[in-house]
């Protein structure tokens, strides 16, 4: 074993410690770096000012979707459910989301909002608070995170709820997954130091009658949902050559938390309205439709959302000729999944993502060029807000697209 091995070895136990994560590897190789990214003061103004001001851009979208309901069809081509969740909820969408931050050349950039389950919490804050002991005067961007996280799940239970508010809370997330325990960890802990008892399921664990909502027949008042929208509802692939076996939408569940929330009986965090802004098809109307956008939301998309469009108008011919200036983005795919970065995919590859790329399922994104260190990486910010307002950092470093393989590391302010 190499002096490297031993020091991510004595650096992985101390994670482990925590309580909150216990895969520090990937596929048998590090996830984290020990070495902080730092970050000046106002470097961290500019990235918390960008995410701010691009999520006040997206509310400004819902608003318009909200006011021309044929746009959920015409434009972004919703399911049945899909609708029905953002019908439920408009406008609302959002309590906590991560901004997908890079700095270049002409400034910020954003590559996309994860509104919807945003993840990389538990990361964000291991990390800083393990690595701020260790630099004297650097801080930690994540010491409140928790705090204001938490503040936001009572105003909205109280706005929503009123009197009927309770501490028991339902957390329903993917329980056959386990690579987001980590942050259904730091969520439940967060919660119960607050005074929440917290319940823990799936979809399928759900019921409803005449008490609400509840889990394994326990009712509950607040719904902390990290499950998907788009699992919720229909699902199909986002090629024309393949089948999702499982295609059918959670209707029973999904019944009961829509008829919940209609009779005032629970509050969902963060709100099923999240369907509409997490489609990636939001940044191709925020430039198809820039007029429709107030002076000052026109002036933040052409600063920090790079030029997108939907994939069916833009002629193929053009992107065959500009590959390794585009980049191809599913409607709801993950970071790194469904997401092809033409500069970096052969011309044959290329060829046939766009025969296959299902109609009303793809944007078209023009390429950005990140900074750089000297090792060829760059850093995704992950900037967290919390009611509209930024309050995090997850750096992730990588050489290349942003995936599963990249670093989490500390991130500190000095």
């Amino acid at each position: 074993m190499t002096s490297a091995d031993r020091a991510y070895d004595a650096f992985a136990a101390k994670i482990v410690d925590t309580g909150l994560i216990t895969d520090p590897w990937f596929d048998g190789a590090p996830r984290f770096r020990e070495e902080p990214v730092f970050v000046t003061a106002a470097e961290q103004r500019a990235l918390y000012r960008a995410a701010e001001e691009v999520a006040a851009v997206y509310n400004e979208l819902c608003l318009i979707v909200a006011d021309e309901p044929s746009l959920l069809d015409d434009f972004f081509c919703l399911t049945p459910c899909q609708k029905a969740m953002w019908l439920s909820s408009q406008p609302l969408w959002h309590g906590i989301a991560r901004a997908d931050v890079f700095l270049t050349d002409e400034g910020p950039a954003i590559a996309e909002l994860n509104c919807d389950t945003p993840t990389g919490e538990a990361e964000a804050v291991v990390l800083s608070a393990l690595a701020a002991p260790d630099h004297p005067g650097a801080r930690d961007p994540n010491g409140e995170l928790g705090a204001r996280f938490c503040t936001m799940v009572d105003e909205v239970a109280r706005a929503l709820l009123g009197e009927a508010a309770t501490r028991r809370l339902g957390f329903v997330y993917p329980t056959e997954f386990t690579e987001d325990l980590s942050v259904i960890r730091l969520y439940q802990r967060w919660l119960t130091e607050r005074g929440y008892s917290v319940l823990l399921g799936s979809p399928y664990n759900l019921g409803h009658d005449e008490r609400g909502l509840s889990l394994f027949d326990v009712p509950f008042s607040v719904l902390l949902r990290h499950y998907k929208t788009d699992w919720w509802g229909e699902r199909s692939s986002v090629w024309t050559d393949e089948q999702i076996p499982d295609a059918e939408p959670l209707a029973g569940p999904l019944g009961a938390v829509l008829s919940a929330a209609a009779d005032g009986r629970a509050a969902i965090l963060n709100p099923l309205g999240a369907v509409l802004p997490q489609n990636k098809r939001s940044m191709a109307f925020m430039w198809e439709h820039l007029h429709r956008f107030s002076p000052h939301a026109q002036s933040v998309i052409q600063r920090h959302v790079p030029v997108t469009s939907r994939l069916e108008t833009v002629h193929p011919e053009l992107l065959l000729a500009q590959r390794e200036e585009w980049v191809l983005k599913s409607d709801y795919g993950a970071e790194g999944e469904e997401v092809i970065l033409g500069r970096h995919t052969p011309d044959e590859v290329w060829r046939a993502s766009l025969a296959k790329a299902r109609e009303g399922r793809w944007i078209a994104q023009r390429y950005f060029s990140a900074l750089e260190n000297a090792r060829r990486e760059s850093v995704n910010y992950g900037i967290y807000l919390i009611a509209g307002e930024a309050c995090g950092i997850y750096a992730r470093v990588q050489a290349g697209m942003t995936d599963a393989a990249a670093l989490s590391a500390p991130a500190l302010v000095r």
